[in-house]
């Protein structure tokens, strides 16, 4: 088994890829709107005192028009980008209900969920049925998805609208083609974080944590030697790997890598195991999801006659990622960061 996927990652690449993240995390919650269980610190004086939102807002997200009359107060997130999005504002305290996490919290955002029911306690594993969301009679439902405000998941939009229930999708997972970023960026991601920021109306601290952000990536150093990389994220049969257009061939062109599948122009795609055999890549990302972990990955590739022969198996040449930190969100530097320091200490001989 490769040392990078074993062994547990030292304090120092540890403090570098959280550092950032969790400092804007405490100065949120800092500043944030206390409850009296205590969950974040009281507000303080200086609270937000930039830039204020006025509304009503309107916003047209994935092509659907959205109305703010207020800050939003109680909030249903689906998905583990829009729950840590929302902590990492200091806006875990208007969490009724979280749902489809894909694992569990950085440590960075642990303290912001401590006491929080609502997100320790997910409300489903997956996405929610309409009767239990607005059961929670929040007015907001955060979707990191478009399919998880849809008939078949949280509720329609348009049908929720009706219920006064607004709904807002994470901008990066939007499908139609006038809406879908092509390719995303950090800068589309950095451009939700300011758009929730404005939401909530806590624009200081959206405009905090993507200057936090655009500092730690400027310091993600790239690799030079010009290394292809598979970035495989679930399947056995056919794996689902990271294509050209999404968050991971984001993180994979910050750190200089040249992704194997990047002419393919999708988020994700199926792609044969023969063509991942003649691309034979020098190094396997293995995204570590409780459905698919990385450990079940590894011993696939180096069991199987077709893939036990390729470099990076030979070699042990594995990145681990959480699947949280592989979606478009606030963890996304964090992965950019955690992908360049492990690349430093595969085997490249």
């Amino acid at each position: 088994m490769s040392t990078a996927l074993s062994r547990p990652r030292s304090r120092t690449a540890a403090a570098l890829v959280t550092a950032g993240l969790a400092a804007v995390t405490l100065a949120a919650c800092s500043s944030g709107s206390g409850e009296a269980d205590g969950s974040q610190a009281p507000a303080t004086a200086s609270a937000d005192a930039g830039p204020r939102t006025t509304y009503p807002l309107t916003l047209d997200n994935c092509g659907t028009k959205v109305a703010f009359q207020a800050a939003p107060d109680r909030v249903v997130t689906i998905k583990s980008s829009t729950t840590e999005m929302m902590l990492a504002l200091g806006l875990g305290d208007h969490v009724v209900g979280s749902a489809f996490l894909d694992g569990p919290l950085p440590d960075s955002l642990q303290a912001a969920a401590d006491g929080n029911k609502a997100i320790t306690s997910p409300m489903a594993a997956q996405v929610p049925g309409s009767e239990a969301v607005l059961a929670l009679q929040p007015d907001l439902v955060y979707a990191g998805w478009e399919s998880n405000v849809s008939a078949q998941g949280a509720g329609a939009r348009p049908t929720l609208a009706k219920l006064g229930v607004n709904t807002y999708v994470s901008p990066s997972a939007c499908q139609e083609k006038a809406y879908q970023p092509d390719p995303l960026t950090f800068d589309d991601v950095f451009g939700e974080i300011a758009q929730v920021g404005q939401i909530f109306d806590v624009q200081d601290r959206a405009a905090s944590l993507v200057a936090q952000q655009k500092k730690q990536l400027a310091t993600v150093p790239k690799d030079g030697d010009g290394h292809t990389v598979l970035w495989w994220s679930s399947g056995n049969g056919t794996p689902y790997v990271g294509a050209g257009i999404g968050a991971p061939e984001m993180i994979m062109k910050a750190v200089g890598l040249k992704n194997v599948a990047a002419d393919v122009p999708m988020t994700w795609t199926s792609l044969s195991w023969e063509k991942i055999v003649a691309a034979d890549p020098d190094v396997i990302v293995l995204v570590d999801a409780s459905w698919n972990t990385a450990q079940a990955k590894e011993k696939f590739l180096e069991s199987n006659g077709a893939t036990k022969n390729l470099q990076a198996v030979q070699h042990h040449r594995y990145v681990v990622l959480p699947f949280a930190s592989t979606e478009a969100g606030v963890r996304n530097v964090d992965a950019a960061a955690q992908l360049a320091a492990d690349l430093k200490q595969l085997d490249w001989s």
